[in-house]
């Protein structure tokens, strides 16, 4: 969730104080961003075919809808923590949450589907300003002898809003408030922008860090050039009939980044900040790591999107059905994840992992044999058991994956890397979703009539899931190049790198 790379090589200048009440508010304030980025990354989910349907969006239109906000988000991750490095955390916090505000404002009266899908880049965009600043001021705030159960709250706010992102998307758009369908479900988050905007500028306390790695920008705009050679082909292939010049950007993409890697690593001996800190892929079990986080996003890319695609376009069911019946999966996650890190991975470490990618594999399969045998008249009840296993899988990987992929990374870099994994997990993201156009939308095929287009979104559906089922068998055999026991909250692995900061001024 953090991009911050600023590590402690000293005393801090100041502790907060620790009887200043206003650090809580400040605390409220931050969580409540993050929970407000957590919940619209789940909640457009679930209203897509409403979008599509009152909006007249295209197939590419609802995949860069998802794929626009992941892309954004993910290459302004770890720049956004540097500008909050260097600038100011709270500033930039202030403006990343003012900017997204203003996004969502611009998602919710977007006139059509093309200003959507910019006004959804840009909502990404500022996030990655905003989020990476949030576990940052919480270090900034809070005395260390406090933050361990500080983190426990944002735990909690995680947990929260997975579940409940689904469910308010259902609910908003159920509703149709005002007669504004989808619209709602970005509406939502101005009254909190604006009230988070207002307080942080008052409680929040600035901190900045003395050696601050620089920007860079130009990594910056090669990472992005080579994922849009990647994706834009793949979004726009199945419409486009699949044109010779798809295929050569996307046989160019893997240049670009060799490229990528080739400047990254003149810039690192120039002036030691490239945007990517190219000697952690030396360490066996990060770059085993990030292979695992970036192939699981592009399962949960894919899955994800389907899914509801899959329950309203092709079984005709209501976006709160829809929320309701995901409700098993969310607690699942929720339950599996907290048993993962507290008792399972410390006795049997690394084998707990692999056994959430397989419990993967199989609530995967058991899905694709009940939605085969049930077909278009399987209900909620049904998909339970599926869910649950599933969900259980995921809870089991998602909590100590962080912890297992940073174990062995030097406590210096401690902070780049934990920023480069959420990074490729949200490129691995993007790429799921702009494969959806190939693995799901490509076996629907363009001349199905209307009144087939439910039995071809449920036949689509069943396709898709077998790509997830392979892309958790590789997830499984990757992890074997994790250790055997990675060491959960090590100094300098799992907690956010502490950062250096010039004494607290509070804004009164």
């Amino acid at each position: 969730m953090t991009s911050t790379e600023t590590t402690l090589s000293g005393p801090l200048d100041a502790q907060p104080a620790a009887g200043d009440r206003r650090r809580w508010f400040a605390l409220a304030i931050v969580m409540t961003a993050a929970f407000m980025d957590l919940v619209d990354v789940t909640i457009v989910n679930i209203a897509i075919p409403s979008i599509r349907q009152d909006s007249g969006a295209s197939v590419s239109h609802i995949q860069w809808i998802t794929a626009g906000y992941a892309l954004a988000f993910a290459a302004g991750l770890i720049t956004g923590g540097r500008l909050g490095d260097i600038h100011g955390r709270k500033r930039l916090f202030l403006v990343g949450i003012g900017g997204f505000t203003l996004a969502s404002a611009l998602c919710g009266f977007a006139a059509n589907p093309d200003m959507l899908v910019a006004a959804r880049i840009l909502q990404g965009g500022m996030a990655a300003m905003m989020v990476p600043q949030v576990l940052s001021i919480v270090h900034a705030t809070f005395p260390a002898h406090e933050r361990g159960k500080v983190f426990g709250l944002f735990g909690a706010v995680v947990g929260l809003g997975a579940v409940s992102g689904p469910l308010l998307g259902a609910l908003l758009t159920e509703w149709n408030l005002f007669g504004l369908e989808w619209r709602p479900i970005f509406l939502i988050n101005l009254p909190v922008g604006i009230m988070g905007l207002v307080l942080g500028s008052r409680f929040i306390t600035e901190s900045k860090a003395p050696r601050a790695l620089k920007l860079d920008l130009v990594g910056v705009a090669v990472v992005v050039l080579g994922l849009l050679m990647l994706l834009y082909p793949l979004t726009r292939g199945e419409e486009l009939d699949w044109p010779l010049w798809g295929y050569v950007s996307m046989a160019g993409a893997p240049l670009v980044f060799a490229a990528l890697v080739a400047y990254e690593k003149r810039k690192g001996e120039r002036d030691g900040s490239p945007l990517v800190e190219l000697s952690l892929f030396k360490v066996k079990s990060f770059a085993a790591g990030i292979a695992v986080q970036t192939v699981f996003g592009v399962g949960l890319g894919i899955f994800f999107l389907v899914w509801t695609l899959y329950m309203q376009t092709g079984l005709g069911w209501s976006p709160l059905r829809a929320g309701l019946t995901g409700v098993p999966f969310s607690l699942a996650v929720s339950t599996a994840a907290g048993l993962s890190v507290q008792k399972l991975v410390p006795r049997f470490g690394r084998g707990v992992l692999q056994a959430g990618a397989l419990l993967m594999v199989v609530g995967v399969l058991l899905y694709l044999w009940e939605a085969e045998r049930y077909g278009m008249s399987i209900s909620s009840w049904q998909m339970a058991l599926p869910l649950v296993v599933m969900g259980a899988g995921m809870g089991l990987i998602v909590a100590p994956l962080t912890d297992a992929v940073l174990s062995e990374v030097p406590r210096e870099h401690a902070g780049s890397a934990s920023g480069l994994i959420n990074t490729v997990q949200q490129m691995g993201n993007a790429l799921g979703l702009g494969l959806v156009s190939v693995v799901f939308f490509g076996v629907v095929g363009d001349d199905v009539r209307p009144e087939q287009l439910g039995p071809a979104f449920v036949d689509a559906f069943q396709h898709a899931l077998g790509w997830v089922a392979a892309v958790m068998v590789v997830i499984f055999l990757l992890m074997f190049a994790l250790p055997k026991r990675p060491a959960l909250h090590v100094e300098g692995a799992t907690e956010l790198p502490v950062v250096e900061e010039k004494e607290p001024e509070l804004v009164s």
